[in-house]
């Protein structure tokens, strides 16, 4: 796969959070989407791209707008590529949350109209490092070893893109309001997937839903194999998924750098955490990481944080600068209540308020820092583009797994090589933050 000559493939994602690259290395990572930037990353070595849309921590109408941009200059780089002669085919995939939130169908319906007409689109939220299957249609979060309904999770009462229905086929009923009835939705179910799907593939036409079971990553290795055929025979596909299809679809080999050695890349042992994400799992996984001795708390007021006040930003750094002169590595976090708001439109305003002045703190880290691990998705996001001002980066490799590790250039003005550790929200147990602040600073 790649870019090599005429009926190259690649696979494009276009990620509403920084968090999809979390099982592969090797890979761009776009923060700006300009013609330019897009077709710098359809030239590049290897078999897949991500452009960071951010789209989750935006209303529907910003979420479509943004993704209509992208598939615009998309579009025009292609076509641009291919009266150059070369001519790539490429495999969309709006990748999004293993939890089912998220702008569907506003997405995909927007990619249908700018980069189609597609024979199928796909609905694939298997993520086995975080613990999420779908058998028999229905997806599951395991929790403490037990598969749980979607739809019983604390991810389903999110006040923004919560749901009822841990049916697949439910769920798109449910999403599109009735536009897609759930009888209308093609189930391809586990023992067709391990059996061999390519002859129903190549049925696929008007843009026909599917979900896919999927239980362990060779599922999934299986069906990507059906689709790479009708795709050489011509079929069209879009796929919203989350990470773990992108691992089948990449086939790439070992990470270079095991996950124990990624203290390799840190600029030192003193670093910067910042906690955005405010699910039960990231706080269990904060109080782990706060016992360490090479740590230091500081904690931000959301209802401070979300005023933008000058004193206050003045406060926070003060305390950042005070922790790296004691050899400690500052641990950024938002205050852990849970707010009420009386729309998702006022939740979203602010959670924009209070990244800002996330970001302003990230603008104004010291330059020793040695290395960032940010927690949250759209807080990562909000790192790489604003607070780090980095249009594109590579990722190496995961720390842990679910977790990427990605480099600022070596030109960058503050942090240049700083590793910057893209943690999820809803990935690990409730250690896994412990485990990547010690492997970032070369600890067992």
């Amino acid at each position: 796969m790649g870019t090599r000559g005429e009926g190259g493939r690649k696979v494009i994602v276009l990620d509403d959070d920084p968090t999809g690259s979390q099982t592969v290395h090797s890979c761009l990572l776009l923060t700006r989407w300009d013609k330019a930037t897009l077709t710098k990353a359809l030239r590049a070595e290897g078999p897949l791209f991500f452009i960071l849309t951010n789209t989750r921590s935006m209303g529907p109408d910003e979420a479509a707008g943004t993704v209509r941009t992208v598939c615009r200059n998309l579009r025009e780089a292609l076509d641009d590529l291919a009266r150059e002669g070369l001519t790539i085919r490429p495999i969309f995939v709006s990748r999004s949350d293993s939890t089912l939130r998220g702008h569907y169908p506003v997405e995909t319906d927007v990619m249908t109209e700018e980069l189609g007409p597609f024979d199928a689109h796909f609905l694939i939220p298997a993520f086995f490092e975080g613990g999420r299957v779908t058998r028999g249609g229905r997806h599951y979060v395991l929790m403490d070893g037990v598969p749980v309904p979607a739809h019983e999770t604390e991810f389903a009462r999110d006040t923004v893109f919560g749901y009822r229905n841990s049916d697949l086929r439910e769920y798109v009923a449910e999403k599109t309001r009735g536009r897609i009835g759930a009888g209308e939705v093609t189930l391809f179910a586990l023992s067709e997937v391990r059996a061999g799907c390519g002859a129903r593939l190549r049925q696929l036409a008007d843009n026909a839903c599917c979900v896919v079971d999927a239980v362990e990553q060779g599922d999934l290795d299986q069906f990507t194999r059906a689709v790479d055929e009708a795709v050489d025979a011509g079929r069209r596909f879009l796929f919203r998924s989350a990470a773990s299809l992108l691992t089948s679809f990449a086939k790439l080999p070992p990470q270079p750098v095991p996950p124990e050695a990624m203290s390799g890349y840190a600029r030192g042992p003193v670093g910067v955490v910042v906690v955005g994400s405010h699910v039960r799992k990231t706080t269990e996984q904060l109080s782990a990481l706060l016992n360490e001795p090479t740590v230091s708390a500081v904690e931000i007021d959301v209802g401070c944080a979300a005023k933008a006040d000058d004193a206050f930003a003045a406060r926070i750094l003060g305390e950042i600068d005070a922790a790296h002169e004691a050899h400690k590595t500052a641990v950024l976090f938002t205050s852990r209540e849970e707010r009420q708001f009386a729309s998702r439109e006022e939740r979203l305003r602010f959670g924009v308020a209070v990244s800002g002045f996330l970001m302003r703190i990230v603008q104004s880290l010291p330059q020793t820092t040695g290395f960032l691990i940010s927690k949250g998705g759209i807080t990562s996001n909000d790192v790489l583009s604003t607070g780090l001002a980095l249009d594109s980066c590579e990722v190496v490799g995961q720390i842990v797994p679910g977790c990427s590790v990605v480099c600022c250039p070596a030109d960058h003005p503050r942090h240049p090589r700083m590793p910057v550790v893209i943690f999820p929200g809803n990935v690990g147990d409730a250690q896994a933050l412990r485990t990547a602040y010690r492997r970032m600073i070369g600890q067992p």
